[in-house]
C-alpha cells in the first residue's frame, strides 16, 4: 500500500486530496507544510501532495518547507493549485496575476500523452478557482494541459516526478480527478 501525505498550505480543499487518496486506500494523512523534510523521510512516504493555500500565496507567499522537499525529494510530487504555482516559482519559473482569472468548470486540453493523465480524454471537464497562474514555465518543466485562459494547467518536470496541476483534481467536477490521483498513486508505487 502506497504511503502519500498531503502537505497542508492552507487550501480550502486540502481534506479533500486526503479524502481522496484515502477512498483510493493510500496510507495517507494531513501534515502541517512546517514538518520538516526528515520527517517524511523516517515515515518512509512514497509521494507528497502539496495542497492548494490561501488566496495568493502561490504568488508570492510563504510555504514553509515546501522549497525542501522540492529540493530533497526522489519521490514522486504533486503540486496542486498554490502548491503547483510554488513549485513553478522554486524552480524558476514565474507566477503572475491572471490575465483573466478562472472560477467554476472549464475545459482542459492535453497536449501531450503523459502517465499522469493516462486513461483521459484529450478534452475533459476539470474545476478551477484561481487569480493568479504559471505565467512563465521553468526552464526545467514541459507543459502538458492548459485551458482558454490559463497556459500551464498542467506541467511536469523534465528529470523528477514532480507534477503541477493548476486545476483542483480533489473535487467531483473535474471530470477524471480519480483517475489523475489513481495514476499519481501508481507512480508512487513504481
Amino acid at each position: 500500500m502506497a504511503k502519500i501525505y498531503v502537505v497542508d498550505n492552507g487550501g480550502q480543499w486540502t481534506h479533500r486530496e486526503w479524502r481522496t487518496l484515502r477512498d483510493l486506500e493510500v496510507e495517507t494523512k494531513i501534515v502541517p507544510n512546517k514538518t520538516e523534510f526528515d520527517e517524511l523521510e523516517i515515515e518512509q512516504v512514497d509521494g507528497v501532495v502539496l495542497s492548494g493555500g490561501a488566496p495568493r500565496i502561490g504568488l508570492d507567499g510563504d510555504l514553509g518547507n515546501c522549497w525542501e522537499y522540492l529540493e530533497r525529494a526522489e519521490f514522486p510530487i504533486l503540486g496542486i493549485c498554490a502548491g503547483h504555482q510554488f513549485m513553478a516559482r522554486f524552480f524558476g519559473g514565474v507566477v503572475a496575476p491572471s490575465k483573466i482569472p478562472e472560477f467554476g468548470k472549464i475545459e482542459l486540453e492535453l497536449l501531450t500523452d503523459d502517465e499522469l493523465f493516462e486513461g483521459v480524454p484529450k478534452k475533459s471537464t476539470i474545476w478551477v478557482s484561481h487569480n493568479d497562474e504559471v505565467s512563465l514555465l521553468p526552464q526545467t518543466f514541459e507543459r502538458l494541459a492548459e485551458s482558454e485562459s490559463c497556459k500551464v494547467q498542467a506541467m511536469k518536470h523534465n528529470d523528477k516526478p514532480f507534477y503541477g496541476l493548476q486545476f483542483h483534481p480533489e473535487v467531483e467536477h473535474t471530470q477524471y480527478g480519480r483517475q489523475i490521483f489513481k495514476n499519481f498513486i501508481k507512480m508512487c508505487q513504481e
